[in-house]
């Protein structure tokens, strides 16, 4: 099966970030599979995967989350699904991390993985300097969910169904809710974003992106 630049176009065309979700409409199992797949199979930095999607339907947490997240509060009565992406933390996220080395493991080769590891830690240490601080490699971690971010969104968008990506919410009280919950694994994930999946109430008012030209520079 294919599909044409036209209708990858048109998807993007289609996809906003949606306001107002009819509740009256709801997203079937089956495609919303779908768009966790493609989160799924996104690529990460060294095979890292840094991350872990929460689909959440408790009505207990997704009221508390509500009364914690300016940017869900009015989102989270209308969506149909909702969906907090985890981050791992820096003690995941370092080289010599016994997640990474399991990462690492399975992505190359046995014969290779002891250099692999020094290109890793090269990485770190020097090329980005991600080991001076714990912040960066939370950083560089949180970074790289905006990869499946993006493809969920697109994904959902070649489908008709609407998203809307959330950063209005406080990441200490979050997280803190979150730990409470039992969600943060005792400290190996942190919150990243949030998205809401569902069906528009009404159309969007026009698009504003800069010219293609603003964007685009070709260096030759």
């Amino acid at each position: 099966m294919t599909i044409t630049k036209e209708e990858i176009l048109k998807a993007f065309h289609f996809r906003h970030a949606t306001k107002e979700f009819d509740p009256s409409k709801t997203i079937s199992d089956e495609d919303f599979k779908f768009i966790l797949e493609t989160g799924r199979l996104s690529p990460s930095s060294f095979s890292s995967e840094p991350w872990k999607f929460v689909v959440v339907q408790n009505e207990q947490l997704l009221n508390k989350i509500k009364s914690s997240s300016y940017g869900a509060a009015s989102k989270l009565p209308e969506a149909s699904h909702f969906v907090i992406i985890l981050s791992r933390t820096p003690r995941d996220m370092r080289y010599d991390s016994a997640y990474q080395r399991e990462q690492q493991s399975k992505a190359v080769p046995k014969e290779r993985l002891s250099r692999h590891l020094e290109i890793f830690e090269e990485f770190q240490r020097n090329d980005f300097k991600l080991l001076d601080h714990e912040r960066f490699l939370t950083d560089w971690a949180i970074k790289q969910t905006y990869i499946p971010l993006a493809n969920m969104m697109t994904a959902a968008a070649l489908i008709g169904i609407d998203t809307c990506p959330i950063e209005g919410f406080n990441i200490e009280k979050i997280n803190q809710l979150l730990e409470e919950e039992g969600l943060l694994e005792d400290g190996h994930f942190t919150i990243s974003v949030m998205l809401a999946f569902g069906y528009r109430k009404k159309e969007p008012g026009p698009r504003i992106r800069l010219p293609f030209d603003d964007v685009v520079k070709w260096v030759k």
